[in-house]
């Protein structure tokens, strides 16, 4: 089995679109509209091959607003999106230049050997930047969506 996609719920489709479109050099693949439930989309794609698919139904109110992944993991369900990048640093940089907020500066990981950090999207979204692909050759390259961890390391990441 091969992860396909992940799905962001986000207020401002057009503007989240462009956002994520200019800071993870994607395309957009698909836009789709539900209207029986007044639901819209797009579908983004990287040169990569990863998709992510932006949701926007009208009435939608800003759910969890974590500042950083410690407070994220306080609520079960998704609590962030993560990409594997070659170079942490050099992503969290072009992000924080594109408008992103720091949430987590550059650190190494509790995964041995794997460095990490996480900034937010301009509508609050976590995203995290890990370096797994130095030496390793994962099984999937671009995007993962992962469960908040919760480490004893927890209180010491802010």
């Amino acid at each position: 089995m091969r992860l396909d996609h992940i799905g962001l719920n986000v207020g401002d489709l057009p503007a989240m679109t462009t956002w994520y479109a200019a800071a993870l050099d994607l395309t957009v693949e698909f836009e789709f509209a539900l209207d029986d439930v007044d639901l819209r989309g797009v579908l983004l794609r990287s040169p990569a091959g990863f998709r992510l698919e932006l949701l926007c139904r009208a009435g939608n109110t800003a759910g969890m607003r974590p500042a950083d992944p410690a407070d994220a993991a306080l609520t079960r369900g998704y609590g962030h999106v993560a990409f594997d990048v070659p170079d942490v640093d050099a992503w969290h940089a072009r992000l924080l230049a594109a408008g992103a907020a720091e949430r987590m500066s550059p650190r190494p990981s509790p995964e041995p050997g794997v460095r990490m950090s996480y900034v937010s999207d301009p509508e609050a979204n976590l995203i995290e930047l890990l370096d797994r692909m130095q030496g390793r050759a994962p099984s999937y390259r671009f995007l993962h969506s992962k469960v908040p961890f919760q480490t004893p390391l927890a209180g010491r990441l802010r």
